[in-house]
């Protein structure tokens, strides 16, 4: 059985009494205002250790020091490295590739044949891209493919990957000065003491590349020799073996390590606010 509310006929919803009657009462009671709720997600980097053998260029264990660098949290590692291997790598893209569509493409201006009484399907021009020598569909233009990273979200991306990849790490003394001439046979029996197969993928990371050093290591197409300034993760993540300087592991920890956020603690928190509307 439907009811129906009958309002007092003085009620005016331009004047005064409307909102002072009982009815208005009840019905302006019945609307809450909207809360915002604020969640924090606490998200922790903390510095890792990893205790590293130094060998001599004999390749004798003549002692042990330590790689202390930042880490992403172990339920974010994996992504933040993601996404900064992802990044590095669509940003060497050119972007250069192009196509001509139809349009664009020389010639086929002439109608080939008369539409009707050939037999043949009919045609307008030669340079469809149904034939030969017609235009693309859909085909590639040049674009740009730069997509941007946080300069810490890079840095913690890097400093995850050498803290991950450290067990497979050693530290040599510096060997600049004893390449006498490039040798490359030389510097594969300097592999060999060290403890590195020549057909693993290996990378060098030193301070100071010596010129013979470079000429004695650049035929070994599976080394890579970097320097501070042209270290990448995508080198990092695809070597087998990670070789460091003295001088270069000092760099690691002094950039890498627990000054690396500008001074900050070591355990930092990171709190995102998501705000969520309620009706």
């Amino acid at each position: 059985m439907a009811t129906s509310l009958t309002l007092p006929s003085s009620i005016s919803l331009f004047s005064s009494t409307f909102l002072t009657s009982p009815h208005s009462a009840k019905l302006f009671s019945s609307f809450k205002p909207l809360k915002k709720q604020i969640t924090t997600t606490s998200l922790t980097v903390h510095s890792q250790l990893a205790t590293l053998p130094i060998l001599s260029f004999e390749g004798q264990k003549v002692g042990e020091t330590t790689l202390n660098v930042k880490s992403a949290p172990p339920d974010t590692a994996r992504a933040v490295v993601h996404r900064g291997i992802t990044t590095d790598l669509q940003n060497k893209r050119r972007g250069t590739a192009s196509t001509l569509t139809r349009a664009e493409v020389r010639g086929g201006g002439r109608k080939p044949y008369p539409q009707k009484k050939t037999g043949r399907a009919r045609r307008g021009s030669n340079r469809t891209p149904l034939r030969p020598g017609g235009g693309v569909i859909f085909g590639p233009k040049p674009r740009d493919w730069t997509i941007k990273i946080n300069k810490k979200e890079k840095r913690l991306a890097i400093s995850t990957a050498l803290a991950s990849a450290a067990v497979n790490g050693i530290v040599v003394e510096d060997f600049g000065g004893k390449f006498e001439k490039p040798k490359t046979k030389e510097f594969i029996a300097a592999l060999n003491r060290w403890g590195i197969d020549p057909k693993e993928k290996s990378m060098f990371l030193v301070t100071e590349v010596d010129d013979n050093v470079i000429l004695s290591s650049r035929n070994i197409g599976t080394l890579k020799m970097l320097t501070p300034r042209t270290l990448n993760l995508f080198d990092i993540l695809n070597a087998d073996k990670l070789v460091f300087t003295k001088p270069a592991l000092d760099y690691l920890n002094e950039v890498y390590g627990e000054g690396y956020f500008d001074g900050e603690s070591e355990e930092e928190e990171v709190e995102i606010e998501e705000e969520d509307d309620e009706g």
